[in-house]
């Protein structure tokens, strides 16, 4: 089943006359086609994509079947072709609550001339499960962010700045496939490997230092995220210990990570880990989070989220421990749940590195 299929019929489903979706990705999502500045609105039945002259040419060629197009001029702008679809839908038109600002949402529904029913959940429950074809592109990019971690690991030294390491990752990403990085990466040694989303900056390896890379690329519009934390010279017993009670805390997680179970259960398996060697007070975020056409969605292995993960979800494992002012470790595979366990999607070794 297609995916524009799947919204059309999670569209009758929810009982709405139509979907308007103004959000990127999930226009991508229903319809094939990455355009700025558009407008798709899905019925049961039919799919329209709103988009100007800069665009219009490459969604002909992209779109999925069944989808047409409408070309937005100066003369009709974008406002106007949907005000004209709209008029001919029938019963509710949902919007997409958790994309849109106020301003924009209500500026649309006057526009329109129409109430909106709040239905950002509709595409983000969908997005949340993952057909046979996202997986493909979920490892996909996963495989180029591997073979740069591995070109990566060849080139780190004494004396490389913060910088520099994040403009490997990239350029290697970029050779292999990638279209562009999912997220800036972080790169990060010595003390600022405390801060769980350091920013790269001029600060330069040194010998015993742990260096933390946090990265990922897009390839088909999909994400990989990984997290690798190395040792430069020499680890000291304690920096050892640390790494290996966050690798325990990974592995538990990803054993009790399953469709059924609910992301406070895959997050609490890790988290005892770390609390029960006494670095409880150094792991302050989730165990992990929704991996997709956005590099955060859902859902969510936290202790907030109480529902069950779900068949086809797939999921960062990422525990880390940060003590603040001196080191800190952070280990990120990505996990696709089916069946009663899960695949670990992520290939690179995990044993700790000392380069």
């Amino acid at each position: 089943m297609s995916q524009l299929k799947r919204v059309q019929e999670a569209v009758e489903r929810s009982g709405l006359g139509a979907l308007l979706l103004m959000d990127d990705k999930n226009i991508y999502y229903a319809t094939g086609f990455m355009p700025t500045d558009s407008a798709a609105l899905i019925t049961p039945s039919r799919a329209w994509l709103v988009t100007d002259s800069r665009y219009i040419e490459d969604a002909g060629a992209k779109c999925s079947p069944g989808v047409e197009l409408v070309l937005d001029t100066a003369e009709r702008p974008l406002g106007e072709c949907l005000k004209a679809l709209a008029a001919e839908v029938s019963g509710e038109i949902g919007a997409e609550d958790d994309k849109l600002c106020y301003a924009a949402y209500t500026a649309l529904e006057g526009r329109l001339g129409r109430v909106f029913s709040p239905a950002g959940a509709l595409v983000a429950g969908l997005r949340a499960h993952k057909a046979a074809d996202e997986l493909e592109n979920l490892i996909a990019a996963q495989r180029i962010s591997e073979k740069a971690l591995e070109e990566t690991l060849a080139v780190i030294r004494p004396g490389m700045s913060e910088s520099e390491l994040a403009a490997e990752l990239t350029y290697r990403m970029m050779r292999h496939g990638a279209e562009k990085n999912s997220f800036d990466p972080i790169a990060i040694t010595g003390a600022h490997t405390s801060m769980p989303h350091g920013v790269p900056g001029e600060a330069l390896i040194a010998s015993g230092d742990f260096v933390t890379m946090d990265f990922g690329c897009i390839k088909n519009g999909y994400c990989s995220d990984m997290t690798r934390t190395v040792a430069v010279g020499s680890a000291t017993e304690e920096m050892r210990n640390v790494y290996d009670v966050v690798l325990r805390a990974q592995l538990a997680g990803i054993a009790a990570a399953r469709p059924s179970a609910t992301g406070a259960e895959v997050h609490a398996a890790g988290a005892k880990v770390i609390a029960d060697a006494g670095f409880g007070e150094y792991f302050g975020h989730g165990f992990g989070h929704g991996v997709g056409l956005d590099i955060h969605e859902s859902p969510r292995a936290s202790l907030s989220n109480g529902e069950p993960l779900g068949e086809g979800a797939v999921i960062s494992a990422e525990p880390g421990i940060y003590i603040p002012g001196r080191f800190g470790v952070r280990i990120e595979d990505v996990l696709y749940l089916s069946g009663e366990g899960c695949v670990d999607i992520t290939k690179a070794p995990k044993e700790l590195i000392i380069l």
